[in-house]
């Protein structure tokens, strides 16, 4: 693709290394971010050593703390705020003429949802209610598993650009794809959407257990990949119940794919907050719930799991839906629940229910077991 002129809105991990991937292959970036000391390491020394320590920028990559200056006269826009300030940072510059007018793409990399005030919002649901009209059902959202440390270095990566604008989907992944990163085109915008942000919420769930490994002879790979299982169950049923069109894309790298990266990978923030809980006991420093999200940047880090978690439990109320994985990760946050007590209970009430038993149990030499198979054990013994 010929010479384009991308701005992206917050110099994050992630939106520095998509910064960096779009420089290195030609285009002209220009970076926003608040804080000063990252805008002048960008500029003076072609570093983000505050969010991408040790990965060198090309030269056509700048930045600026003039939010006005990186959203105007660009081809395209790309967003990466975090869910907490993504409509606040928005609102900033909605008035630049090339947005006014829709002459500028908008893709957007943030996960997780929006607080509208009245429950939980998709995050581009939301903005394009604050865009102007030319930007409804057109904004491109970008997915996939995707750390930043990687894509930054050059690591083959797989993304999904989901639009109900097929074109604008297309011309996003024109823009992203080469060699090392592929981009597909997908038309399930909720479905990428909700995927992306409640596998952070899993991820949470799935570090505690890693963790829960080294103190436990209970638990194992298997175990992991039993709860990665549980978890993308609930990805699809919150998907659905949001809208999600294609039931692939569960199954495809912004789903499955995404979900595993975020549990598995040690790049992970939120594996990483949900191995501190147990590791060090991270959440004693908070009351509970709306603690942490008053306090998050106490956490030295942004677990995005953890503002994803507290959407999520609202979704579920408000669609009846069961979701024993997220529901079990929000208890432990808002500290109703010991962390390894209410993981293990969770995983037995899985287990019961993956095998169509009630939850009606008995304890037989420590272990769980279902009344009615302790019943048909009981018997075989006596014959």
């Amino acid at each position: 693709m010929e010479e384009k002129k991308v701005g992206i809105i917050s110099a994050g991990a992630w939106g520095t290394a998509i910064g960096k991937h779009l420089g290195d292959n030609g285009h002209r970036v220009l970076m926003w971010d608040v804080m000063e000391d990252v805008v002048e390491d960008i500029n003076s020394r072609h570093r983000n050593d505050r969010y991408l320590p040790g990965v060198q920028l090309p030269g056509s990559v700048r930045a600026t703390v003039d939010i006005t200056e990186a959203a105007a006269g660009q081809d395209f826009l790309i967003i990466a705020t975090p869910s907490l300030y993504i409509l606040d940072t928005l609102k900033k510059f909605i008035h630049v003429p090339d947005i006014m007018e829709g002459r500028t793409l908008i893709g957007v990399l943030t996960k997780g949802f929006i607080d509208t005030g009245s429950g939980a919002e998709l995050i581009t649901r939301t903005l394009e209610k604050h865009l102007p009209g030319s930007y409804q059902k057109n904004l491109v959202y970008i997915s996939g598993p995707s750390h930043a440390e990687e894509v930054a270095r050059g690591k083959l990566t797989g993304l999904i650009s989901a639009s109900l604008n097929g074109k604008n989907s297309i011309l996003f992944r024109k823009l992203l794809t080469t060699q090392d990163l592929l981009v597909f085109s997908s038309m399930d915008v909720v479905g990428v959407q909700v995927a992306a942000a409640v596998k952070n919420v899993i991820a949470i769930a799935f570090g505690i257990l890693d963790a829960l490994l080294e103190k436990s002879d209970r638990f194992g790979d298997n175990t992991e990949s039993f709860l990665l299982a549980a978890g993308l169950i609930e990805i699809q049923i919150i998907g659905r119940a949001l809208g999600a069109t294609h039931p692939e894309t569960f199954t495809s790298i912004a789903g499955i794919g995404d979900l595993d990266v975020t549990c598995r990978s040690r790049h992970g923030r939120n594996r990483r907050f949900g191995r501190e809980i147990i590791l060090k006991d991270i959440l004693a420093g908070f009351q509970g719930m709306p603690d942490i999200l008053a306090n998050i940047n106490r956490i030295g880090y942004l677990p995005e799991g953890v503002v994803a978690c507290y959407h999520v439990i609202g979704i579920a109320e408000t669609h009846k839906l069961k979701l024993p994985v997220s529901t079990t990760v929000y208890r432990i946050l808002n500290r109703e629940a010991d962390p390894e007590n209410a993981l293990s209970d969770m995983l037995d009430h899985l287990t019961a229910r993956a095998m169509g038993i009630e939850r009606h149990k008995l304890r037989i030499r420590d272990r769980i077991i279902p009344e009615k198979l302790s019943s048909f054990l009981q018997k075989g013994i006596s014959r």
